[in-house]
């Protein structure tokens, strides 16, 4: 495995431009299935996740063509053939198929999806949302195996804010007979790009954005050619490192409003930054300055997803901040590679700790634990005094694009090795 090699105290400085969401990708991806038509999908991210996803659609049938950044899917051949283990595996994510594909077959069977260890997540907002559906969950203990005669039109409460129980409800709800009411739907970017694409496509969806969504079925989609989102994400993983090194970036390609949250906690710390329509520019601060509490929470709270970078500014900054995650039990297990690199870290339990600034962060040999783990420590890297080596990167490329080359544009010293 390939692991990255950074030389730390270089500032970012420049311009860049954000891939595609990931988050987004995906679903859209798995929706292309509902209908025969064919979709091309504009500026989608050339990931891992991305590249499996792909290999899925097509272990079921599809033909598909990915060449810069251009996804072609052609699913006219799709049939209810169960999916390999190997695949659903690799990811967490592509329990989406779910949702792509029941309407379409009226039946599926995987395995439980894969992914980062981020503890234990459980599926019955899935079940939960066919079964009101109208299907028949015949087994949801040694794997996913659910049928469907006939989709029709109900009012869900989901149990949880939970993205991809929303997806895939919305998903099933487009072709369903008579109309659906989603209640307690998660409103991420993402979630609100899946509703957007699938509208183009000829579906009725209102409250995009809220967390009531309604649904008026269809009877058939339309063959589409659709531009995925710019990752908010990966943006905010770009403001934080260059926050951290004290650069001055202007990040563009992406809906700035999608990150408030973050905005708001990084003019607490004391960065100056400014937003335009679909960017930020992110000035250097003349003192790094702790928080009370990073508290997460699902949209439009702090996402958990630049909870471990932020973790990462907060060792540069004066005075004691407290991380409080509540959504993954297993979210804080990167601390353990800062405390390596010299930070300050008093864990309180799974969720919660104090981190103490600001630190020296010192060079070596960490590893990436999960996707925004390893982010955090690239960002830990390009603070760092010395030479950084990261192992188990491939985490890193299943959610970054080519991050190792934005970052060699706007300064960094850093490679693949």
């Amino acid at each position: 495995m390939a692991n990255f090699v950074i030389k730390g105290g270089k500032k970012l400085q420049g311009e860049v431009l954000v891939s595609g969401s990931k988050n987004a990708a995906l679903p859209i991806i798995c929706a292309s299935l509902l209908s025969k038509e064919k979709v091309i999908l504009e500026n989608v991210p050339d990931i891992e996740d991305v590249r499996s996803m792909i290999k899925i659609i097509t272990a079921l049938g599809a033909k598909t063509s990915f060449e810069k950044n251009v996804l072609e899917i052609d699913p006219s051949k799709v049939s209810d053939q169960e999916i390999p283990n190997e695949m659903v595996v690799k990811m967490r994510a592509s329990i989406l198929i779910l949702g792509g594909l029941l309407p379409r077959t009226g039946k599926v069977k995987m395995r439980f999806p894969g992914g980062c260890v981020l503890g234990k997540r459980s599926v019955d907002a899935h079940t939960h949302a066919f079964k009101e559906l109208g299907c028949e969950v015949i087994d949801d203990q040694q794997g996913l195996n659910i049928e469907c005669k006939m989709l029709k039109g109900s009012k869900i409460i989901l149990p949880e804010l939970s993205v991809t129980a929303t997806e895939n409800a919305i998903m099933a709800s487009v072709l369903a007979q008579g109309e659906t009411e989603i209640r307690l739907a998660a409103c991420e970017p993402h979630v609100q790009d899946l509703c957007e694409f699938l509208n183009k496509r000829g579906a009725k969806i209102k409250g995009i954005g809220t967390n009531v969504l309604k649904i008026k079925g269809v009877k058939k989609l339309k063959k589409i050619k659709y531009k995925i989102t710019g990752d908010y994400l990966e943006a905010g993983t770009l403001a934080i490192a260059t926050a951290a090194t004290g650069g001055s970036v202007l990040i563009k390609g992406f809906n700035p409003n999608d990150l408030d949250s973050l905005w708001q906690k990084l003019g607490e710390v004391g960065v100056p930054l400014i937003t335009g329509k679909d960017s930020v520019r992110i000035n250097p601060a003349e003192k790094l300055n702790s928080v009370k509490t990073l508290r997460t929470a699902v949209f439009p709270s702090f996402p958990t997803d630049l909870q471990a970078p932020f973790a990462v500014l907060l060792t540069q900054a004066h005075g004691v901040s407290k991380i409080f995650e509540t959504l993954f039990e297993g979210r804080l297990n990167y601390i353990f590679e800062l405390e390596k690199m010299g930070a300050k870290i008093n864990l309180l339990n799974p969720h919660q700790a104090l981190i103490s600034g600001p630190t020296l962060l010192q060079g070596m040999q960490i590893a990436s634990c999960d996707i925004r783990a390893g982010a955090a420590m690239v960002i830990a890297a390009l603070v760092a005094k010395g030479e950084t080596e990261i192992s188990n990167i491939n985490y890193i490329d299943r959610g970054y694009e080519k991050i190792e080359e934005k970052l060699q544009k706007l300064g960094a010293e850093i490679e693949r090795v």
